[in-house]
């Protein structure tokens, strides 16, 4: 009951957040727009337009994550409310468009967007102070086997204050003595094997105590089960991906259709950045890699070259260092940070070598790398590579493959337009966020605040996980020119 009354009381304060973003729209449509449509609307039309913000509005601030008021950072708070206020006021602009017949003074709706982001920062300010000031920290364990540093990346990423961590406890410790786990309210399970994970499970939710759990490949391949009732008895199907063909008619057609258009849009842009690549160093514009997509069939992905034209002259691919690579150049390092030099991907998705929402296409070599510590790694194989997706998305550049792995599966389990379209939004948050593309320093064998996998453990599948030196990997953005 305690929780369903939270859960309300949380939905109310976010409707508010909602409602107080809307109203600087209101005010402007009122003041300035209503009364330059053809045919101006009586009151109901113009409460139309406002609701339409309001309702877009609602969807890109859940698409975004701008609605979690005790899970995000302020900065990152703002800054997906500010993103999901900026489509939603583009969108209503274009609507205006439509209704004057011609093009309308956009300044007023940047004077809107300007006091919507900072009445964003102050509700959020005021909602996170409310939140933790009236439901306490919970009472946290954090119970491990396969990978540790679970309660570090809490920390690190500022959720002290909704979890307080009261332990940190090996899984064999753990079922010695169950009991332990009394009074807790909440346990995350990082890297248990299912049959021990299930003791733990069981235990906390007869108990009432909230699961967070770090799945296992295992896991993430059931989460794509189909339920069955064969001889009057459950059962849960699992099998190969293998999605309608209706479904990969839309999904070709929507690549064709974005992709055209995304080059039409972008050619001016394309052109510019070939030139000063060009312009440099005299080099090649662009540079070709083989990948590996749909069943292990390879093509060549092209994108802007970055990095300077000897840049694995000995052979060697190494994984990008960041912004400290002394082999990316100086236009490299611009156009990597806006993501420019991922726009000619535009027309390998147009031929069909790649498809804008799927598993993140790998080097040949670095995925028998992978594959020799990691068997599972060519399950991901299953669907098209694609442009952005889990892994993209959700993930880092450092992000330790067995993750990767996982967030490639995760997608995979359960194909669906409307989760293409969410992660075609969703990706839209990350491309100017600097974690996102954060490189590997040298000799690091973990992603950077990513728990650490430990020596060699065994799959619930029976076989190799990843050892922590898949930490290690060659880099996927050197440059291999042709």
């Amino acid at each position: 009951m305690a929780d369903m009354k939270r859960d309300l009381i949380l939905k109310i304060v976010k409707a508010l957040d909602a409602v107080l973003l809307t109203i600087p729209f209101a005010i402007c449509w009122y003041g300035y727009y209503a009364t330059r449509t053809v045919s101006p609307f009586w009151n109901k039309g113009n409460w139309v337009v406002i609701v339409l913000f309001l309702i877009l509005y609602i969807f890109y601030g859940n698409i975004y994550n701008g609605f979690l008021v005790s899970w995000n950072r302020i900065s990152e708070m703002v800054y997906s409310q500010a993103l999901a206020a900026l489509v939603s006021d583009f969108i209503m602009y274009i609507v205006t468009w439509l209704l004057t017949k011609y093009l309308p003074n956009p300044l007023p709706l940047f004077a809107v967007f300007f006091c919507q982001v900072a009445l964003a920062a102050l509700w959020f300010a005021l909602a996170n102070r409310w939140y933790f000031a009236t439901f306490p920290p919970k009472k946290t364990v954090v119970i491990y086997d396969m990978r540790r540093g679970l309660d570090g990346l809490l920390r690190e990423y500022g959720l002290g204050k909704k979890f307080d961590i009261r332990g940190t406890i090996p899984v064999k410790d753990c079922l010695s003595d169950i009991e332990m786990l009394h009074g807790m309210d909440t346990v995350f399970l990082s890297g248990i094997h299912s049959s021990d994970r299930n003791i733990i499970l069981k235990y906390c939710i007869a108990n009432g105590i909230n699961v967070y759990v770090i799945p296992r490949i295992g896991d993430v391949l059931m989460s794509g089960a189909q339920h069955r009732y064969v001889c009057h008895l459950p059962m849960l199907e699992v099998g190969r991906y293998n999605p309608s063909p209706g479904y990969l008619f839309v999904k070709r057609l929507m690549d064709i259709v974005l992709a055209g258009a995304a080059i039409a849009f972008f050619a001016p842009l394309l052109l510019f950045t070939a030139l000063a690549v060009k312009l440099e160093d005299g080099g090649p514009v662009f540079y070709r890699q083989k990948r590996l997509t749909k069943d292990g069939k390879e093509f060549n992905i092209i994108k802007f070259r970055s990095m300077g034209v000897d840049a694995e002259k000995d052979g060697v691919a190494r994984l990008s260092t960041g912004s400290k690579d002394t082999r990316v150049t100086s236009v490299g390092r611009v156009i990597r940070k806006l993501r420019v030099d991922e726009l000619p991907q535009l027309f390998c998705i147009l031929t069909g070598s790649m498809t804008i929402v799927g598993p993140r296409p790998e080097r040949p070599e670095i995925a028998a790398q992978y594959e020799g510590e990691m068997p599972e790694f060519q399950l991901r194989l299953q669907a098209k590579a694609g442009l952005t997706g889990y892994a993209q998305v959700y993930g880092k550049y450092n992000t330790i493959p067995y993750d990767k792995l996982q967030l490639d599966l995760m997608y995979i389990a359960k194909p669906s337009i409307l989760e293409d379209i969410r992660i075609m939004f969703a990706t839209v948050r990350v491309l100017f966020l600097p974690e996102s593309t954060e490189g590997v320093a040298e000799g690091q064998t973990t992603a950077a605040g990513k728990p650490e996998i430990l020596d060699n453990p065994k799959d619930d599948l029976g076989e190799v996980a990843i050892t922590i030196d898949m930490g290690k990997s060659f880099s996927d953005d050197s440059n291999n020119v042709i």
